[in-house]
């Protein structure tokens, strides 16, 4: 019996996987799509998927079942315990977003080696893999590129990094010392994201929350105590930017790629710079700062701003969203009617 072809998506029950949910669905060549996720896929995205199946990544023997019931052309790896949890149960941490993107992997080359054509393992990584040393050099360099300063200081960021090797390893080195050498079949391809921001939900476990949860808090005539100092700068993007990120990234030619990972950003602002933006837009809002030694911690350890110059040139990544349209296009005016139909 001809298996069917599909694009599978780990974690697919957030607002990521919701989003590409829906724009795959939109192309005309889209192959069947099924989710992997702790619970079935929401009731409304259900009609755009093939098959929502309640699982672990960790299940090893799940996974084989998975594999050998659809021919998979394509994974989306969004599954994973984000920083702040993971800072919390770094065990745990390590088995879900390590592990469980090994498992993935094994997928990969299995299908890969019964399609006898590569497999895309499409992985979001983030601005955690970084670690810069102090403040003073955090705030004298300039925007950082993909190879600096990588001393993560989360087990997060830990994991996504060693994650970001195991995927080049299996892409370009695996099996290089037996004698009939032959690539895995894996075609890995990663973007490190700044703190993304939604205008639709809001943020669970993200270290660079503070952000989302400002505007979300000002619309809905809540005080917000910010858990990091006024100066404190990180890079940021809208959500629907990295969505499409992926997908471009996921599409972009195999030949025009000169790396496994490419950093993305969109902007840069500082904690008090984002309330400057919501109280301009909420002039009711009220925010106070509160940092917590550990977040502030985490965050100073991030850079600034970071280099994306090598997605540009290499697959056409250009952000729609800037600071300005970011807030007055997008986030503003979404969560805004979003609160005021609560209301109503």
């Amino acid at each position: 019996m001809q298996r069917q072809r599909v694009i599978l998506i780990t974690g697919a029950n957030g607002e990521v996987g919701h989003g590409l949910i829906k724009t795959l669905r939109q192309r005309p060549d889209c192959p069947g799509i099924i989710v992997l996720d702790l619970r079935t896929l929401d009731a409304d995205m259900l009609p755009m998927v093939d098959s929502s199946i309640v699982g672990d990544i960790l299940n090893e023997e799940l996974l084989d079942n998975l594999s050998s019931e659809y021919e998979i052309e394509a994974i989306y790896h969004l599954a994973a315990l984000l920083s702040t949890h993971s800072e919390f149960r770094p065990e745990v941490a390590h088995r879900v977003n390590v592990h469980g993107t090994l498992n993935l992997l094994k997928v990969a080359m299995e299908q890969a080696q019964f399609r006898d054509t590569a497999v895309k393992f499409i992985f979001p990584s983030s601005v955690a893999v970084f670690g810069m040393p102090n403040l003073t050099v955090k705030a004298s360099v300039a925007p950082v590129k993909e190879d600096e300063y990588m001393t993560p200081v989360t087990m997060y960021g830990v994991n996504k990094l060693y994650c970001e090797h195991l995927g080049r390893y299996y892409t370009h080195h695996y099996r290089q010392l037996a004698a009939n050498w032959t690539p895995s079949g894996v075609d890995f391809r990663g973007v490190r994201f700044p703190g993304l921001i939604s205008a639709t939900t809001m943020p669970t476990g993200g270290t660079s929350d503070y952000a989302p949860e400002m505007i979300h808090a000002a619309a809905q005539h809540k005080q917000y105590e910010c858990f990091v100092r006024p100066d404190t700068t990180m890079p940021f993007m809208a959500m629907t930017d990295g969505i499409r990120a992926l997908i471009e990234l996921e599409r972009a030619p195999k030949e025009k790629l000169t790396r496994s990972v490419y950093n993305l950003t969109a902007f840069s602002l500082s904690a008090e710079q984002v309330a400057e933006r919501v109280k301009s837009a909420f002039p009711d809002a009220q925010i106070t700062y509160a940092p917590s030694a550990g977040r502030q911690n985490i965050v100073d350890s991030w850079p600034a701003d970071m280099d994306d110059s090598a997605a540009r040139a290499d697959w056409g990544w250009q952000p729609e969203y800037d600071a300005d349209k970011a807030f007055n296009e997008y986030l503003v005016p979404t969560i805004r009617a979003k609160y005021r139909r609560r209301e109503a």
